[in-house]
């Protein structure tokens, strides 16, 4: 796991840097809600929380409203951070890996702070048969001055006890609280729909009926994010801090080819499940 100030779900998504603020009150009373299962075992304590994974209940198409993963579909954000401007490049790739016998979508993501790459990550992600998708693990590369450091952050569903989670549900409802997922004292996001109408003025352009969401870890408490998902865009297109006021947005949206990614091939097929 990375050394740094933010949630795991920060550096996987739009990894702008906010600063650490005391534990609020919110904190605890949302961390004690339970979840809809949406017939998965989605219990939110640990000891509980073991969600079953049938093969033949996900595909790599993924069409949530929310999050539409085309291959090719790349989205661009940026945010001015104490640190200099944060700039994060999602892409949709035409690769795939299979995770727990389940044939995930390659989610590329790419964070630069000042024009210099920090981190590139592969997220691994799938939807059910309901329309929630779901994340996997993903592989990071951490770099520093250029230089690849580590790979901190790095996990995999169904190795050394981690499990996958929800990363955006089919039909969010005020009050949902869910895991994204789950590798023990590692990886332990979480997240609460705190509106499902929601109006968002992005630079690329303004955006209605979004759903708001609370993100956090138990790992770092106090520390909390909103993010907006629109259908108008399929994609997430706010990141704020709520203490800072510190923010990533949406900058553009474009359908790159589907092998842009070629100069980081790796070999997604092989199947990493250790059953």
């Amino acid at each position: 796991m990375k050394q740094s100030k933010l949630p795991q779900q920060t550096r996987r998504h739009l990894q702008f840097l906010p600063l650490a603020f005391s534990l609020a009150a919110i904190f605890i009373a949302v961390y004690a809600l339970t979840s809809r299962s949406a017939n998965f075992n989605l219990g939110l304590k640990a000891a509980k929380y073991n969600p079953k994974i049938n093969p033949e209940d996900f595909t790599t198409k993924i069409t949530n409203k929310y999050m539409t993963l085309t291959p090719g579909k790349k989205m661009i954000y940026e945010g001015e951070t104490e640190d200099g401007l944060e700039k994060i490049v999602i892409q949709i790739t035409d690769k795939t890996k299979k995770v727990m016998g389940v044939t995930t979508v390659v989610y590329w993501d790419r964070a630069y702070l000042d024009g210099e790459l920090i981190e590139d990550t592969r997220d691994y992600l799938a939807q059910d048969k309901k329309g929630n998708v779901w994340y996997f693990g993903e592989s990071v590369d951490n770099y520093e001055d250029g230089e690849l450091i580590d790979h901190d952050g790095s996990w995999l569903a169904g190795k050394d006890g981690a499990k996958p989670g929800i990363w955006f549900e089919d039909n969010p409802q005020v009050g949902d609280t869910y895991r994204q997922e789950y590798y023990q004292g590692e990886a332990e996001d979480m997240a609460k729909v705190l509106s499902t109408n929601e109006k968002v003025a992005t630079p690329f352009g303004t955006f209605k009926n979004c759903v708001k969401t609370l993100d956090w870890t138990p790992l770092e408490p106090g520390l909390e994010e909103h993010k907006y998902y629109c259908p108008q865009v399929g994609a997430m297109v706010l990141e704020e801090n709520p203490e800072t006021s510190e923010k990533l947005e949406l900058i553009d949206i474009k359908n790159a080819g589907k092998n842009d990614n070629d100069d980081n091939d790796e070999d997604d097929n092989d199947d990493d499940d250790e059953d």
